[in-house]
């Protein structure tokens, strides 16, 4: 069963509204993405959207595009650390935009929305030593 993002069919009383029109296609809407921390290459889907436009979501990533100060590097994602979206994710190594991923670099925190944008960029978090 597919998604639909359009109103509501019940009324805060708990009555039923019948529409005035069919649903729409430009109202549907997609299971997330999860991406996922793999060994093997990326693995990318590209989906059209509203208008003709292209989104590409990223189904499986093993890189990332790590920013130090200006500099970026392509780095290895080893592992999600932390996933404040939900904390399952963290088991599952899914990343989405705000989690802690482990590189070879260091930690970083994921600034991208990969199941978006088709690609994980991440600024490398600075290592406090007390």
């Amino acid at each position: 069963m597919a998604i639909w993002q359009g109103r509501s069919l019940k009324k805060p009383s708990g009555g039923r509204i019948v529409l005035a029109r069919k649903k729409r296609k430009r109202e549907l809407g997609r299971e997330p993405a999860f991406t996922r921390v793999s060994e093997s290459r990326e693995k990318k889907k590209i989906i059209r959207t509203y208008g003709g436009n292209r989104k590409v979501r990223l189904i499986e990533a093993s890189y990332a595009n790590v920013f130090d100060g200006g500099k970026g590097k392509k780095v290895k994602v080893l592992r999600v650390i932390e996933n404040p979206a939900n904390r399952q994710y963290v088991r599952r190594d899914i990343i989405t935009k705000g989690a802690i991923i482990e590189t070879e670099i260091g930690k970083a925190i994921v600034t991208s929305r990969p199941g978006q944008d088709g690609v994980i960029n991440a600024v490398l978090l600075k290592e406090e030593n007390a």
